[in-house]
């Protein structure tokens, strides 16, 4: 089995850290663990690159992975933190003279077709980007990049949220809640990304202690917390505390998953 490379391209929630006009410690703090663009991650395996969610941080987070290659971008919902840098795929388009590869629910691609009609208009402006959607459901597995994706269905407060298993690396942001049968499919993973937004509960994302319960529930090893808010606190003092084998992801972390 070919092993996983993952970047952490960004783990901050929607505002990102810091958060614009905020003074509390986490926002003015000179750690570089402490400054969070919006959460997506960059997947690598078998020379393919792709990455899950593209956000309004993503020529940032391109160029600061140097990434001059991706092969197909996976989303997991809707929202503006996840889709709205999608515009900026035309480099890759140019490069390679192909639309981008898109993976989402049928759901999502209306989103898409709204927010950026330009480029799904008949009579396309020249530079506009191109994309190629395939549509996913949590009933089916896929593939992307010649590599099997398991999709998993949780909820986002009352919106439906898809993560993702690759092999024994699972992927979930912006998850409240989830059914017993979707929850099976993490299970036997080595490695697990989950979000865990602060410390105080939120209607539709998982708390510290909520994220903690369901890595517990999981029994899986080694557990990143993700799509953090400055809410949370600062890194070095949270990180101190949490359980073993549990730690909060920072932008740029690379880990690989055999």
């Amino acid at each position: 089995m070919n092993s996983l490379k993952v970047e952490f391209l960004g783990t901050g929630t929607s505002q990102g850290i810091p958060v614009i006009g905020c003074s509390c410690d986490v926002c003015i703090s000179s750690s570089k663990r402490d400054k969070r663009l919006r959460t997506s991650v960059l997947i690598s395996y078998k020379e393919k690159s792709v990455i899950i969610d593209c956000g309004p941080d993503f020529r940032q987070q391109m160029l600061l992975a140097k990434c001059k290659k991706l092969d197909a971008v996976v989303l997991t919902h809707e929202h503006m933190d996840h889709i709205a840098g999608l515009d900026d795929v035309r480099p890759f388009n140019f490069k390679t003279k192909k639309d981008m590869s898109i993976f989402c629910t049928k759901r999502v691609e209306t989103r898409l077709k709204e927010q950026f009609s330009y480029a799904f208009s008949s009579n396309k402006y020249p530079g506009s980007p191109g994309f190629s959607i395939s549509n996913i459901s949590h009933e089916s597995n896929f593939k992307v990049a010649g590599q099997t994706w398991i999709p998993i269905l949780g909820q986002h407060g009352t919106w439906p949220v898809l993560g993702f298993r690759i092999n024994n690396f699972v992927y979930l942001t912006d998850v409240s809640a989830m059914t017993s049968n979707e929850f099976k499919k993490i299970l036997g993973a080595k490695v697990m990304v989950v979000n865990a937004l602060r410390k105080e509960s939120h209607i539709s994302h998982f708390s510290l202690d909520e994220a903690l319960a369901f890595a517990k529930a999981s029994k899986i090893q080694r557990v990143y917390l993700t799509h953090l808010s400055h809410k949370m606190g600062l890194h070095a003092r949270i990180n101190k505390v949490l359980p073993d084998g549990v730690s909060l992801a920072y932008d740029r972390l690379k880990i690989i998953i055999e």
